[in-house]
């Protein structure tokens, strides 16, 4: 029969078929993962079983105790009539015989009180492949969701931690090198029992190496034989706030800047689950780690890229381009044309964007969309246009002053369709590149189709990221009462430091001109972090007008459907 040990709970009934499905404990949150490891509750698991096939094998018992804090709260064990034959071997290995199991409960019956024993509890076990893989294929077998409770395989973390010290793994094994009180018997009771000592060896080895929290133990075994895994004690006190981290040299020489929601948790990622072709370099030349605790993760993704920007660290690739950005400029000339330009100057101005590439990629879709000029003649004030025409002219796609084919006024009007197309009315370009996609996409031209869905989706990123940067230059001071508490933005830009805001925010002011190269990533991660959070976010005061006076962008998606 099913002896059953909880002081804080008795035994419930069996619930009903249609009430199974939502029986088994849900997995671990992720706030959870931080807690510490003393605050954590634990079952620890051991099963025996008929043969090692959960498809074609029953259980015989099942043993398992509750612990948190070192103290045991609660103790289950029980033997299972599987419902067949048990082998001799298996007999001789465990001491159950058919007799024994034939009045014990099937494994049925004692589901129900086996997963109000488990709650939400992490689980421990031995290889707890098998054992978790029989109690899965039970509860699939009697209609129940298998168990999502986080779990943990003490096999694996003595090979992370105890390999080079014992000669195997095993449970056995362990117990003698720990010296635990409890033998492993091959009895379920016994052995889990035996594997809880163990697993609290094991944690005091872990401790040593600053695991501290249960997400620190859950990663612990895919740090196995890491190279640098000796410099985790780097990490062994970062806190689980938002922040920002540094990884520096043994000279102070930052070499890394990183941002994240949980320190801790993403630091000690490079050493186990982040595989990126750089990190092992990084880790070698790391000598230590310099965070910054941020209020919350915008603060932190706003410092990232200041940081970035005035370090220059050599392992970033990420937001290191900034010095690099173009920007598409319509020239001041006698008949204006799109160029792209590293420095901004006079006239009308889109991006910066993150690459030329990417800046001549809109230039494209604009000179599809509207038959402004593509070549680079230079033509004076009062010279007579009578060159020849150009390719683009030739072929009917561009307008072609040069040849006197279109007079100043006519060309004017060309140059003020294109600033409307720019800040008024979006689908003066936009609309042209929709109705061509769509043409060659029913002509089955699909690589034409293609080319032009890219030149569309790039024109409108450029004007939405365009028209969020603008929105918020403007307002030279915006309080939000938002989720994480109260922002205040002058220009665009966040308060964090109030030196380098007022500098900040003065060059933001500077509305002459497009919005400088270093501000505007920070202005994007601000503004678009407003969007999404939009709904739980007050407006306590604003200096300006907090509103688009332009119109939406024509969304390429909603074309292509």
């Amino acid at each position: 029969m099913v002896a059953f040990q909880n002081p804080a709970a008795s035994p419930p009934p069996r619930p009903t078929r249609a009430a199974r499905r939502t029986l088994a404990p849900s997995q671990t949150s992720l706030d959870d993962l931080g807690t510490p490891l003393h605050e954590v509750t634990f079952v620890v698991i051991d099963l025996e079983t008929t043969g090692g096939s959960p498809e074609r094998c029953g259980i015989t018992e099942i043993g398992a105790v509750k612990a948190r804090g070192g103290e045991v709260l609660g103790t289950f064990q029980t033997l299972i009539n599987p419902g067949v034959a048990i082998p001799p071997m298996i007999t001789v290995l465990t001491g159950i015989t058919e007799a024994m199991v034939s009045p014990a409960p099937t494994i049925d019956n004692v589901l129900p009180t086996l997963l109000e024993f488990i709650g939400d509890a992490v689980l421990i076990a031995h290889n707890a492949r098998f054992d978790v893989g029989f109690l899965n294929a039970a509860l699939v077998a009697y209609d129940y969701e298998p168990l999502s409770n986080r779990v943990i395989d003490t096999v694996r973390l003595a090979r992370r931690l105890v390999r080079s010290e014992v000669m195997n793994c095993k449970l056995a094994t362990l117990a003698r090198h720990f010296h635990v009180a409890t033998t492993p018997s091959h009895r379920a009771f016994d052995d889990a029992r035996a594997t809880l000592e163990v697993f609290y060896a094991l944690l005091e080895r872990a401790g040593t190496i600053g695991v501290l929290g249960l997400d620190d133990l859950t990663e612990l075994p895919s740090l196995e034989r890491h190279p640098s895994a000796s410099k985790l004690k780097l990490t062994a006190n970062l806190p689980r706030t938002p922040g920002v981290y540094q990884f520096v040299d043994k000279t102070g020489r930052v070499l890394y800047v990183g941002k994240a929601t949980n320190l801790r948790a993403r630091v000690r990622s490079y050493f186990g689950s982040d595989d990126r072709r750089k990190i092992p370099a990084l880790l070698r030349e790391t000598d230590g780690i310099r965070i910054i605790e941020c209020a919350t993760p915008l603060e932190a993704a706003v410092r990232e890229i200041r940081l970035i920007q005035q370090l220059d660290p050599p392992y970033n690739r990420r937001g290191k381009g900034w010095r690099r950005y173009a920007y598409l400029k319509l020239t001041n000339e006698r008949f204006p044309r799109f160029t792209v330009v590293r420095q901004p100057g006079d006239g009308l101005h889109l991006g910066p964007f993150p690459s030329a590439t990417s800046a001549t990629l809109v230039r494209e879709a604009l000179e599809t969309a509207i038959p402004i000029r593509r070549c680079n003649v230079r033509v004076g004030k009062q010279a007579a246009c009578t060159g020849a025409r150009c390719m683009p002219a030739l072929l009917g796609v561009a307008a072609c002053p040069c040849s006197g084919e279109i007079d100043d006024d006519g060309y004017a009007a060309i140059v003020d369709t294109v600033e409307r197309a720019l800040t008024t009315d979006p689908a003066i370009a936009c609309t042209p590149l929709i109705e061509r996609m769509q043409a060659y996409s029913a002509e089955e031209r699909y690589e034409e189709a293609a080319d032009t869905r890219d030149r569309l989706a790039a024109l409108t990123r450029a004007l939405r990221r365009a028209r969020l940067v603008e929105l918020w230059r403007r307002l030279p001071r915006v309080v939000l009462d938002t989720p994480i508490g109260e922002l205040e933005l002058r220009h665009g830009v966040l308060q964090l430091d109030q030196v380098s805001l007022d500098d900040l925010a003065r060059e933001a002011a500077s509305l002459d001109g497009p919005c400088p190269r270093h501000l505007a990533d920070e202005i994007v991660e601000a503004g678009r972090w407003i969007e999404r959070n939009a709904h739980d976010i007050r407006v306590l005061h604003v200096d300006g007008e907090l509103a688009s006076v332009w119109p939406n962008v024509p969304s390429e998606r909603a074309a292509m459907r």
